[in-house]
């Protein structure tokens, strides 16, 4: 994501990337040169990222996934004091992906069955991922039910009949899947199915790039990539 990042920055003339940042770099010596940060790395560096950002006054976009609820709860600090853009995904496609399947929620009802299916590349670390966890807790506040109780990571053994309430969630690993997403509604007699693929990371980085432009100036707070797309 870094990569693609740096290189989606270079085309747009708008945008200076100012240093570039890995594991084990001071990101205090370069923060006081640019006007945003993007965070995409793992889940206990967020934190950190988030207190310095706070400090300095710079707008943050985060784009890891994985957090617990302490390092969540440091992210919300920092917001107090800075423009925080947090989201599971940053594409435009999936983030319509999440207006669209609280639509289909809403409209078709608690007579559908809801299932989540995701697959990615064999070398990421956190399953499910952060956007089928979004779209488990839209399907979630929709529903009206805790979404630790009705959710179910597949299935094995003799399970039972399926119940009204639960939620099923997949996670496939494999190859180099970019990212795809599912979510299907059945009911007796018919199907809706909603996917999302993405085939580049470009699609990741573009929108975090928006995002950055989009944060700088803007009051503190949490906002989410339906914020920046004005998408509520």
């Amino acid at each position: 994501m870094g990569q693609a990042l740096i290189q989606c920055a270079s085309r747009n003339p708008e945008l200076q990337v100012t240093a570039a940042v890995d594991q084990g770099d001071d990101l205090g010596a370069v923060l006081n040169g640019c006007d945003a940060v993007i965070e995409f790395s793992f889940h206990n560096v967020t934190p950190g990222v988030a207190t310095l950002c706070a400090e300095r006054g710079k707008a943050l976009v985060v784009g890891t996934t994985g957090h617990s609820e302490s390092e969540k709860e440091a992210v919300r600090k920092a917001a107090k004091r800075i423009p925080i853009v947090w989201a599971s995904n940053y594409s435009t496609g999936v983030n319509t992906l999440f207006w669209l399947t609280r639509k289909a929620a809403e409209i078709l009802g608690p007579s559908f069955d809801l299932e989540v299916v995701e697959m990615h590349h064999r070398l990421k670390k956190d399953a499910p991922s952060g956007t089928a966890t979004t779209l488990l807790e839209i399907l979630a506040e929709v529903r009206k039910v805790q979404l630790a109780e009705a959710l179910r990571h597949g299935r094995h053994g003799i399970t039972g009949e399926r119940t009204a309430d639960e939620i099923g969630i997949h996670a496939l690993r494999g190859g180099d899947v970019v990212g795809d997403h599912t979510v299907i509604f059945a009911a007796n007699g018919e199907r809706v199915e909603l996917t999302h693929k993405a085939s580049s990371r470009d699609t990741f980085a573009l929108g975090a790039l928006r995002a950055a432009q989009w944060a700088v100036g803007r009051p503190p707070g949490i906002y989410s990539m339906q914020d920046v797309l004005g998408l509520h």
